[in-house]
């Protein structure tokens, strides 16, 4: 074999294996993401969720803060959560549209008070409010305001709210929402179906024609 040939043969040899390592990292890559994008009919390690663990309903929600229609649902599901008890357990997912300027920084504020244990806090605060600064040209300070009413460690809370972290969260929830189908807010999953509740007792019914199918 000449030698231009062993050149040929060895470029060759070295492409293929740059294009092999490629893919194989690509792959690794994507199995990583992949790991962090929860299903809808299980709830993750890293989920924000209330109520037993060993309730025979789960109910997840995928919303955005800065949604009207989201923030009627938030007292219906206070609510349902209060009357059913130990029947369901509750997973909170971020959906931020993006005609919703302020709702991802509304996700990172609650998720940012969430590692100082306050998410659900964080999460009520918002929704009760929220037309109190969805108007606003920036709502940062009113959220960070909320941090302070709720006694957070404002140094803590301030590189939380901007960590890469805190956004590969919400990243992972809306990827996770997409791949589950989700087109707007609020979508539910009750026990991995999608459901479409018109009133609040036809949830209910829901939840508790559920708990006797699965208890």
């Amino acid at each position: 074999m000449n030698a231009k040939r062993i050149l040929y043969w060895g470029g060759f040899i070295v492409v293929v294996g740059l294009i092999i390592w490629g893919m194989i990292a690509a792959a690794n890559k994507a199995e990583k993401e992949n790991a962090n994008v929860a299903p809808v009919d299980k709830v993750a390690s890293f989920d924000w969720a209330k109520g037993a663990t060993s309730s025979p309903v789960t109910l997840i929600e995928y919303s955005d803060f800065q949604c009207p229609a989201c923030a009627a649902y938030f007292p219906v599901v206070e609510q349902l959560l209060t009357e059913v008890g130990d029947k369901v357990l509750f997973v909170y997912r971020h959906f931020p549209l993006e005609q919703h300027r302020h709702a991802v920084p509304a996700a990172q504020a609650a998720e940012a008070a969430g590692e100082q244990g306050k998410f659900w806090e964080m999460y009520k605060r918002i929704f009760e409010t929220q037309t109190d600064w969805e108007d606003l040209a920036d709502a940062k300070a009113i959220f960070a305001g909320y941090a302070q009413e709720l006694k957070l460690d404002m140094t803590k809370y301030a590189a939380a709210v901007e960590s890469k972290e805190n956004l590969d969260k919400i990243n992972n929830d809306l990827k996770s929402g997409l791949k589950a189908g989700v087109q707007g807010t609020p979508t539910f999953y009750l026990n991995g179906k999608k459901i479409s509740p018109k009133n609040y007792e036809e949830f209910k019914k829901l939840i508790e024609d559920a708990a006797a199918n699965n208890s």
